[in-house]
């Protein structure tokens, strides 16, 4: 585990990559991909009636030009005001392609739908979409209905209340059994429990990206207290890393990671944060990663909120500056 934090670590933060557009609409939850010899950013702007998916674009991974929406707020359906998307079948070797794969001639992506407004507001739960292109920004073609919900036959307790961010990678070797794996986070109850109940991060599997099950009767990745979410696959060597980030647990958010050999099993790092509240920008929190490794440095883009409000963040494993948006 200690090889894999100095491999991993990002100890000087670069600052800002993209801010918040005008005061009314915060930057959340970046998804870094490679297409055609260019960096691809997908992330969402809440606007204090919801969620919706935008796409960025860059060659060196510091300067980000927006694009345009990849999902928009529709007057009707389960999913009406709330589509925070990310891309799913990213590759996840360390120092990889980084390359989306395209899968029955279409690129996937799962997504947080809701219908009621404000932030993460109401039932949420697990919608898919496709589209033929990534790197422009066209709205994509949503199944009709979620794959996941906490109201689903089969929920656990551990996400009978709400379902949020999740993340969709491919499982070459299937060691669960299945071609694709569904990583999301949840809050749920248990039957003879008190309160709201906490944040955990779990499992699901497909054969088709459309029809998703419920892996397992527990958590893969929980505290018992406060947040554990958000969860990114990487693969070094023969051992899966997951970058995740921890809340309320301990004072404030954080970056953290686990490690498995067979996505299944994980094992919690137990020493210091990768990322955690240092600068102004970050001050209140630091979470939600992305994590990779490109020509030799380790690039951690993360959620950062502070005195610029709710923005998109950056550190590194070598000294690249500082941001000038972070002035």
């Amino acid at each position: 585990m200690q090889t894999v934090f100095d491999e991993v670590k990002t100890p000087f933060k670069y600052g800002i990559v993209l801010p918040q557009p005008d005061s009314g609409r915060m930057v959340d939850s970046p998804t870094i991909f490679r297409k055609e010899k260019n960096w691809y950013m997908t992330y969402i702007i809440f606007d204090g009636k919801g969620y919706e998916t935008w796409l960025a674009k860059s060659d060196d991974l510091l300067k980000w030009t927006t694009l345009g929406k990849l999902m928009s707020f529709t007057e009707t359906g389960w999913d009406a005001t709330q589509k925070a998307g990310y891309v799913a079948l990213v590759e996840t070797d360390w120092g990889g392609s980084y390359e989306p794969e395209n899968y029955k001639g279409r690129y996937w992506l799962s997504y947080l739908g809701g219908s009621e407004k404000g932030y993460e507001a109401g039932r949420l739960g697990v919608g898919i979409a496709t589209t033929n292109d990534l790197a422009k920004p066209v709205e994509t073609k949503r199944q009709p209905q979620p794959v996941l919900s906490a109201v689903d036959p089969d929920a656990r307790w551990y996400d009978n209340k709400t379902i949020y961010k999740s993340l969709i990678v491919r499982d070459k070797a299937r060691k669960t059994g299945y071609p694709f794996v569904m990583y999301y986070n949840a809050k749920g109850v248990k039957p003879d429990a008190k309160g709201n109940g906490f944040e955990t991060i779990a499992m699901a599997v497909s054969a088709d990206m459309t029809n998703w099950k419920r892996h397992g009767q527990q958590p893969l990745i929980s505290r018992q207290t406060g947040i554990c979410g958000d969860a990114q696959i990487t693969k070094i060597g023969d051992l899966y890393v997951m970058f995740y980030f921890g809340a309320f647990w301990k004072p404030g958010a954080f970056e953290r990671f686990a490690c498995s050999y067979d996505l299944v099993n994980w094992t919690d790092w137990q020493g210091d944060d990768l990322v955690s509240p240092s600068e102004p920008f970050d001050k209140t929190y630091a979470h939600k990663p992305w994590v990779i490794k490109w020509n030799g440095v380790v690039y951690h883009f993360y959620n950062a909120v502070g005195t610029k409000g709710r923005v998109i963040a950056l550190a590194t494993s070598k000294d690249l500056g500082k941001s000038p948006l972070s002035d």
